[in-house]
């Protein structure tokens, strides 16, 4: 169904980088992180070292399992990528797959450093505490007619998994569906993770960990960022719809504006993250303050990039087709 990534026409600056270069051989594009920045530098190490969970998911007649652990400059998980929350029927309408287990290894640093610049694009955002992946990507996508509605792959024009009602891609309501290969996947914030006080925004709910070591929380964090004292509310995101569709694109009144990847830019101050829908501010688990990551209700959703040096990831990498073009963020 989807693998992940985004695209914009040709001639558009990436927002954000890929890791291992364009299909077929070929220079990489420019990276868009500088310098390590040492104050920024985390140490997550006493941190839900041990964290594991086993049992039954009822809803998908499954077994699931995950198991993190801390070595002396890693974490790492081993998980069969099954949830430990209710999940929706798959397949489903908008989602040909059927749910299965999965090999999970996953391993990034402890300690992790953010760098300059605005960010590495990952795939694989990162893997949440119950060994399920964020994916916000999708393959889906338009030529500039659009003839198909959005059935095949490789064309510039990428698909939003969530915010659009132009192509239905069966997502449960954990922002979630399959791919190809039984593999389950958050888009979104992942509510079956989440707990009575943090949907509520009574809590901060750290939901998992970043393909470059940082943490993830979902949607709320201190109005204050230097005070655990302060209110929760909703984190906003600094990315807006365009006031015009771009050159090429399928036509609005076909394909509403907020379809496509390319419908959204990043305004820097916009809301209270930065390009990778990160800020540095206190948690629960780090009431010092740490650099790290929200899942949010709008654009991105999910970050499409990390600030730090992003860990290998076995599905992760560019998309099985062709350029690397992606939107202005």
């Amino acid at each position: 169904m989807d693998d992940g990534t985004c695209h914009a026409p040709p001639g558009l600056q990436l927002a954000c980088v890929p890791r291992y270069g364009p299909p077929g051989g070929g220079p990489p594009p420019r990276s868009e992180q500088g310098a390590a920045i040492p104050a920024t530098a985390a140490d997550t190490r006493t941190t839900l070292c041990a964290l594991q969970s086993k049992g039954t998911n009822g809803s998908a007649g499954l077994p699931f399992e995950a198991r993190w652990r801390c070595s002396a400059d890693a974490r790492t998980l081993v998980a069969n990528g099954v949830p430990d929350h209710p999940v929706g029927a798959f397949p489903n309408a908008g989602n040909p797959n059927p749910l299965a287990a999965q090999s999970v290894r996953f391993s990034t640093t402890l300690t992790p450093v953010v760098h300059a610049g605005s960010g590495a694009f990952v795939k694989v955002a990162g893997y949440a505490l119950n060994g399920i992946k964020f994916d916000p990507g999708t393959a889906q996508s338009c030529d500039t007619r659009c003839a198909d509605r959005g059935a095949g792959r490789g064309n510039p024009w990428r698909i939003e998994a969530l915010g659009q009602p132009f192509f239905a891609f069966g997502v449960d309501a954990s922002h979630a569906h399959v791919q190809p290969g039984g593999a389950y996947h958050y888009h979104g914030v992942p509510e079956g993770m989440l707990n009575a006080a943090a949907r509520a925004g009574r809590a901060m709910a750290l939901i998992g960990w970043a393909v470059d070591g940082y943490p993830i929380y979902a949607r709320f964090g201190h109005a204050d960022a230097t005070s655990l004292a302060s209110p929760l509310r909703a984190m906003r995101p600094s990315y807006r719809l365009k006031t015009r569709p771009d050159a090429g694109r399928p036509r609005v009144d076909f394909a509403p504006m907020g379809t496509f990847t390319q419908d959204y830019e990043f305004v820097a101050g916009l809301g209270d993250l930065d390009q990778c829908n990160g800020r540095r501010d206190v948690t629960p688990e780090f009431p010092r303050g740490i650099y790290h990551y929200y899942a949010t209700d709008g654009f991105p959703f999910i970050q499409r990039c990390v600030k730090g040096t992003p860990a290998r990831v076995a599905d992760d990498g560019p998309p099985p087709f062709g350029g690397f073009a992606r939107p202005r963020w």
